[in-house]
């Protein structure tokens, strides 16, 4: 097969679409390619918030990765339940979910969990939670560098929850957590810029904290765009999910990484509303539509085909070309925001040699697994 029509499978009529479908020698080359770039595998802490899958993790394990970094209890779970060695919940566990990730470190002893926090008032009821529970849980604190979703001022308030935290029982403070996902220039040098200005305010606390007279902090910094500023940096762990798979999204916002796309999206063209129109099945409960329409899919087939509009079950497309569709036609997509669409399934089709050889379940899509 060419590079082109890499995705084509020589059995597509055995699939009910819309499907996901999944080819694992290019998530193994993904990670070979992220390996390659930080040159460290103690360095590499991926996400698992984009694939959810087992065997993924398993992929990860094999390739002698043992760090990872998830989003929900679910995601920790799947990987407590492939006996992964470290795992950061990157998220502040408040709540009932204080009480789940209590539970879920009691039921898989093999892995070490750890959690963000990013306040007194959240840090010590983590304190309390784990001391009444017997437990000394590893915290790091979650640093807000400019994404302005959550974290802390890293200053000297943020030196202040360190300190209270390295003293606080039932938690071992470790280290910060630094995401930059605010970055999302598409020219390198820009980008760097950006995240060596940003990374800059994170070395200076890390440093105060040591002239504090406390052990240098561990540093968790950046994402998938920012992985190709950060894994040239020493001594940080680097957390890329989006990796895995990839999407065209990042193929567009990151040139200068060389992972390949590792999921497309199986559909049919299900029926011919208008003259120069066609109708697929990738609705909004099928691709991610939180972006504006015209960077929600890419049919890197079918350039000329631009999406109008969609809804729940439907997707139109105008068709700018030569090219006659019929109902049943095929086509393949890459969707721009791989992470929210496959939360949309429950399991992928995997396919080697141009055959569906079975499928791996999504089982951290649900919110709950067994914790």
């Amino acid at each position: 097969m060419t590079k082109k029509n890499w995705f084509h499978i020589s059995t597509p009529n055995e699939i009910d679409s819309p499907a996901l479908l999944v080819y694992p020698e290019r998530v193994k080359a993904n990670i070979q390619t992220a390996i390659n770039m930080i040159g460290d595998v103690n360095r590499l802490r991926p996400h698992v918030k984009t694939h959810k899958c087992a065997e993924v993790v398993r992929l990860i394990l094999d390739a002698g990765i043992s760090k990872f970094k998830c989003a929900t209890i679910a995601e920790a779970e799947m990987l407590g339940m492939q006996k992964a060695t470290d795992v950061l919940l990157a998220y502040q566990p408040v709540g009932p979910k204080l009480h789940r990730f209590i539970a879920l470190i009691k039921k898989y002893p093999a892995t070490q969990f750890s959690c963000l926090t990013d306040n007194a008032v959240a840090a010590a009821a983590q304190s309390n939670s784990f001391t009444e529970a017997g437990l000394q849980v590893p915290v790091y604190i979650d640093l807000n560098i400019g994404m302005n979703r959550t974290g802390i001022n890293p200053d000297d308030e943020a030196l202040e929850l360190y300190n209270y935290c390295s003293t606080a029982s039932g938690i071992i403070i470790k280290g910060l957590h630094a995401y930059d996902g605010h970055i999302r220039d598409i020219d390198f040098a820009t980008k760097k810029k950006k995240c060596d200005d940003t990374f800059a305010v994170v070395e200076l606390l890390a440093k105060n904290i040591e002239s504090a007279g406390l052990p240098k902090p561990i540093i968790i910094a950046g994402g998938s765009p920012s992985f190709s500023v950060h894994c040239k940096r020493e001594n940080i762990e680097c957390s890329p999910g989006t990796f895995i798979y990839w999407d065209k999204g990042y193929s567009v916002l990151c040139p200068e990484q060389e992972f390949i796309p590792a999921a497309v999206l199986l559909t049919r063209v299900v029926s011919l509303p208008g003259t120069g129109k066609i109708c697929t099945d990738l609705g909004h409960k099928s691709v991610a539509a939180e972006n504006e329409i015209s960077k929600r899919v890419f049919f890197p087939e079918f350039e000329c085909l631009t999406a109008i509009s969609q809804s729940e079950e439907h997707l139109v497309l105008e068709n700018k070309s030569a090219n006659r569709f019929a109902s049943g036609d095929i086509l393949y997509a890459i969707p721009w925001h791989i992470c929210p669409t496959v939360a949309l399934y429950n399991s992928v089709k995997i396919i080697e040699n141009g055959q569906c050889i079975g499928e791996w379940k999504n089982i951290a899509r649900d919110r709950k697994i067994t914790v």
